[in-house]
């Protein structure tokens, strides 16, 4: 995970590094941080790589191993999809019913990009939330402002879906990170997290992960295909998936991306062949 790098105040990775050193290895200074859309794959997914070659193997005393420079929002997510998947993925009357909900509420609050989570429950709440941790306390007052600021449309979209006690508690927790680039929660990348629902721009996928939180494709109601998974893993179109759904998404959610791995093998091997 990227959090190698600064897990326990870095000690985490000095002694791995250390120990690598002990073993006879040569290794990068610090871990390379890599993700995918970095060669154009439509996937956010940064990863902590750790290269070496044995002392052994060759006469270097350092290695120096290129990585792309990060082109954010580059990518396309349409390249991934196989529209012949959809019909067997669609999303449930129920996860449909929820994101209409909050996408009428991007329709009518008054702002587009919204930089904050936004917590249903604390629409119309008087609560004191002073003994609260700071970060929650400035969600909390973010989120009673942008309800003072939006009480008509917000007490009336409260009560046309019945202060929204039909959704899982969760479900009423919103995090919009598309900026501008979209208008409408069905044109973006959405995901039903433990945090909240998630929207993000259509350019690249948030990471998979073994939790199995799928994406949803907003523009086509559905999830990600396993085989679209694949596709996202840079696995060939051969790749033998597993016929369980949920481990094939699980073992995807656990692998690192093909591509990526090869461009950093690629280099390893280039430079131990030069030594």
């Amino acid at each position: 995970m990227r959090n190698l790098v600064s897990h326990d105040g870095g000690n985490t990775w000095r002694v791995i590094s250390k120990n690598l050193k002990e073993l006879g290895y040569i290794i990068t200074e610090m871990p390379i941080i890599m993700s995918p859309h970095q060669l154009g794959i439509p996937q956010l997914r940064e990863r902590v790589y750790i290269l070496g070659i044995h002392k052994s193997q060759t006469r270097l005393k350092s290695l120096s191993i290129e990585v792309p420079v990060a082109k954010k929002h580059l990518t396309d997510a349409h390249s991934i999809l196989n529209g012949s998947d959809g019909k067997d993925f669609h999303i449930s009357e129920y996860e449909e019913m929820v994101l209409n909900v909050w996408d009428e509420f991007m329709q009518g609050v008054d702002v587009q990009t919204i930089g904050f989570p936004i917590w249903a429950d604390e629409f119309g709440a008087t609560y004191d939330y002073s003994n609260l941790p700071h970060w929650k306390q400035g969600f909390i007052a973010k989120n009673r402002e942008l309800y003072l600021r939006n009480k008509i449309f917000l007490k009336s979209w409260l009560r046309r879906h019945e202060n929204l006690d039909q959704f899982v508690t969760t479900h009423k927790k919103f995090e919009w990170q598309a900026g501008d680039t979209i208008k409408s929660v069905w044109e973006g990348i959405i995901q039903f997290r433990p945090s909240g629902i998630r929207v993000k721009r259509p350019t690249e996928f948030p990471a998979l992960v073994a939790m199995v939180h799928i994406p949803i494709i907003g523009w086509e109601r559905r999830r990600l295909s396993p085989r679209e998974a694949a596709k996202l893993q840079s696995f060939p179109n051969n790749f033998k998936i597993n016929s369980n759904t949920q481990q094939a998404y699980k073992q995807f959610g656990n692998a690192v991306n093909v591509q990526v791995v090869k461009f950093l093998a690629d280099q390893l091997f280039a430079l131990g062949r030069r030594s």
